[in-house]
């Protein structure tokens, strides 16, 4: 096993960055890399069957992730796309490629709908990582392929309830686990398949809304974060396990499940915390689909299978590009649409395992089929790939409609919502700018959230975290935690992964303020500073100073003050230095307020006095 790690690790940390470096991507720098170290290149590695499987968890966590940035009120928006578009694709696909090798092929109907339903799937992953490595996915042909993409996962369940209907003769559905034959409910009969299913669906739907958050705040006041990622994994490990058990897609639970979680304040944080994994797993998905490639077959029978390849493509792009005729997609996004989705999917190898144990077809078959598909998903990113060379970027303007809840565009971070960042809070917004409000703190995420008010957890120190809450557009992060060391955290995280952002920050103490003056941020306030100055000249109006004498006096300690901090910022560290020079600008305070009050006097006594009657 710790072989097989080092054999996979070592290919991506090679192949990868070489393939981004030639303009390839990540996902076919993956692919190429899963070639080369499989069984019929290097011969590094054997069978990867079961490491698929382990990898497939990539796409449940994509999903997972995807469903964080959806709310449910965006999803009922987007119900005709999904319902309408999608559900037309895999109806013209599954029928026009089954009428084809009915035809050509002399296949039973039977064999023939069955690899229809199993092609006419595409694949999500590569899609989705695809068009967001190249900044795509927000365009109108992104949007509508994953409306597609979301529709042909739900459509996953009723095609493997259907293909056992279809066997040609008794099939003991030899080889098939759970999750592929339909889990513990597949003898029930179909009322209680129903009922299980709805309540299954509405118990994530119920767990999601009511009890993860209560959870999640007992776990954040922990402050540890290992236990809160641990908690995010295990929510998506167990609805995996949940749905599998079942028979259902565990993408789409997991899809579901980050849908209902996509309104509460911990949204940012695991977004943070299931990142690192799914694009782990991901990549390891994609070597195994380029490992599992059967290149003997391929060699035996070329003409064959890129014969099939090809037209594959051809009918599904047949389809792809009708639909996007009928949806006035325009030529450009239409196109981009087309080439997306063209390729096979990776719930072909599921569907092709189920088809086999259930007698639909042969293992010939199966085994052709599943090549196919393989090689098509090597190479949709090739295609993908040259829609961007030949058309210019400028042309991919995101569509409105779809865009806002999806990847929201924020004015202003604000990082601590306490009693400090409340004011800078309710000032801004008032003012009409939008901003993302993060804490660190549950127990006040928690209380603000009571007063309506949409605040998020998280630790804004941490690169990932910030990049989910907007700062790749944002203009302006407000930094006002209360905690010197995590300003400075924050500030160089910013400063060296955003560094277009302007940042302003609270001071908590006069060593605070020196170390952010040295870190070169767009501006600072010390917290107590106005408010104790202001407290002084109470206390100077009430020992009898006028309100103009006592605001003159404010007026210089403050200007006196901003100087000093330049002054002696240079001298922190150095304590007898320093000591020497905080005595010599007080008593150059002294002498500044008495000469001033000496100025005053001597004004106040070359004004002529008014005339008694005036008085």
């Amino acid at each position: 096993m710790l072989v097989s790690a080092v054999i996979y690790l070592c290919a991506a940390v090679l192949s990868v960055p070489i393939a981004k470096r030639l303009g390839l991507g990540a996902v076919l720098g993956y692919l190429l890399a899963g070639v080369l170290i499989g069984p019929h290149v290097l011969h590094l590695l054997g069978d990867q069957t079961e490491v698929m499987h382990f990898a497939e968890f990539g796409v449940v966590m994509m999903l997972f992730l995807i469903g964080l940035e959806l709310r449910p009120s965006r999803l009922w928006e987007m119900r005709r796309p999904i319902l309408g578009l999608g559900g037309l694709q895999v109806l013209l696909s599954t029928g026009l490629i089954a009428l084809l090798l009915n035809t050509i092929d002399s296949l039973a109907w039977q064999t023939a709908l069955a690899i229809g339903m199993t092609l006419a799937l595409s694949s999500t992953a590569i899609v989705i990582q695809s068009l967001t490595e190249r900044g795509l996915l927000k365009t109108q042909a992104g949007n509508n392929a994953f409306a597609v993409l979301l529709f042909q996962d739900i459509a996953v369940i009723p095609i493997l309830a259907l293909l056992p209907l279809l066997a040609l003769g008794s099939g003991d559905l030899v080889g098939t686990d759970s999750h592929h034959g339909g889990g513990w409910i597949h003898n029930l009969p179909a009322s209680v398949r129903v009922a299980v299913t709805l309540g299954t669906i509405a118990a994530i739907v119920v767990a999601g809304k009511y009890l993860a958050t209560p959870v999640f705040r007992f776990i954040a006041e922990t402050r540890l974060r290992e236990i809160f990622t641990a908690f995010a994994l295990l929510i998506v490990v167990a609805i995996a396990a949940l749905m599998t058990s079942i028979g259902l897609s565990p993408a789409l639970g997991t899809f579901l499940a980050g849908v209902v979680l996509a309104e509460s304040e911990f949204r940012h944080e695991l977004e943070a915390d299931i990142e690192p994994f799914k694009g782990l797993l991901l990549g390891l998905f994609f070597i195994t689909v380029g490992a599992n490639i059967d290149f003997p077959l391929l060699f035996e029978q070329p003409v064959l299978v890129l014969g099939a390849v090809l037209g594959l493509f051809l009918v599904k792009a047949a389809v792809l590009a009708l639909l996007a005729s009928i949806f006035r997609m325009g030529a450009r996004q239409g196109l981009l649409f087309t080439l997306a989705l063209a390729q096979g999917g990776e719930f072909a190898f599921v569907l092709v395992s189920v088809a086999r144990g259930a007698n639909v077809f042969s293992a010939e078959i199966g085994n052709l089929i599943s090549l196919v598909v393989a090689l098509s998903m090597l190479i949709s990113p090739l295609l993908i790939l040259l829609y961007e060379r030949l058309m210019s970027r400028a042309t991919q303007q995101p569509r409105p409609d779809y865009d806002k809840e999806i990847t929201p565009t924020c004015q202003i971070i604000l990082a601590g919502y306490g009693r400090f960042g409340q004011v800078i809070g309710r000032l801004l917004s008032a003012q009409g700018h939008h901003l993302t409000i993060l804490d660190h703190s549950p127990g006040q995420v928690e209380l603000v959230r009571r007063f309506g008010n949409t605040v998020f957890y998280g630790d804004a120190s941490r690169k990932d975290l910030l990049a989910a809450a907007g700062a790749d557009e944002a203009n302006l992060l407000i930094i006002a935690v209360d905690e010197p060391d995590k300003t400075l955290e924050i500030i160089h995280t910013a400063k060296t992964h955003f560094p277009h952002l302007k940042i302003l920050a609270r001071a908590i103490d006069r060593r605070h303020t020196y170390e952010l003056m040295r870190s070169g941020i767009d501006g600072l306030r010390r917290e107590t500073f106005d408010s104790a100055l202001n407290l002084g000249l109470d206390a100077l109006r009430l020992m009898g100073l006028s309100a103009a004498q006592a605001s003159r006096a404010g007026e210089l300690f403050r200007a006196h003050d901003e100087q000093s901090l330049k002054v002696l910022a240079d001298l922190w560290g150095d304590d007898r230095s320093y000591g020497v020079a905080v005595r010599q600008r007080l008593e150059d305070l002294r002498q500044v307020l008495a000469a001033d009050q000496q100025l005053a006097r001597e004004a106040q006594q070359a004004t002529p006095s008014p005339p008694e009657e005036s008085r």
